[in-house]
């Protein structure tokens, strides 16, 4: 059975460190696809930093390496309880116009959407994901019947990664390169593939 009834909303968060409140996220992109690759939606916003949180020390390292990337997420900045409440507007009109549920992919899905759900949380007071999500790497896993920790992007098929934007740690492209690499795994998964 194809899903043809599901919007697959990649999403791609930056933060200044690991944890959510502690730590703030800096940017956020999301591209929404439909099982056939066809792209609905994106947004993308760059946030204020949350008054009560601090920098981790070892990330803030890591971003030095990475100075276009680090203006890219720290220009045209908005608070976040105006960008999260406008995200779950955003979201919601979509799935109501087009009559299909939402559902949140990642990779790895379980830091990205930890930073968002928090934010939706605090801010808008509501997920328009519920509280769940698909973990691309996982899904991985499955289809190339490897242990998780065995695999990498580097040991997949160059077929997943098709009209696949080139992840540049902007959050609106890496959201739409995982969301195409999903497409194609998705496709072929449902395809019944023997890999």
């Amino acid at each position: 059975m194809i899903p043809d009834k599901e919007l697959y909303v990649s999403i791609d968060v930056e933060a200044d460190g690991p944890i959510p409140g502690m730590n703030s996220m800096l940017s956020f992109g999301s591209a929404v696809f439909d099982i056939n690759g066809n792209l609905w939606n994106t947004f993308e916003c760059n946030l204020e930093l949350l008054p009560e949180a601090t920098s981790e020390v070892k990330t803030m390292e890591w971003w030095k390496t990475q100075p276009e990337a680090w203006e890219h997420c720290r220009k045209d900045l908005l608070s976040p309880s105006v960008v999260m409440n406008s995200y779950y507007v955003n979201m919601v009109h979509l799935s109501e116009q087009l009559n299909k549920k939402l559902v949140c992919i990642g990779y790895p899905i379980t830091y990205d959407f930890m930073f968002l759900y928090w934010y939706l949380m605090k801010f808008a007071g509501k997920s328009p994901f519920s509280f769940s999500g698909i973990d691309i790497k996982t899904i991985a896993m499955m289809m190339m019947k490897r242990p998780y920790t065995k695999i990498g992007k580097s040991s997949m098929p160059k077929r997943w990664f098709e009209g696949a934007e080139k992840h540049t740690h902007t959050p609106l492209e890496d959201a739409k390169g995982q969301g195409r690499m999903f497409v194609n795994m998705a496709r072929e998964f449902f395809s019944g593939m023997v890999f």
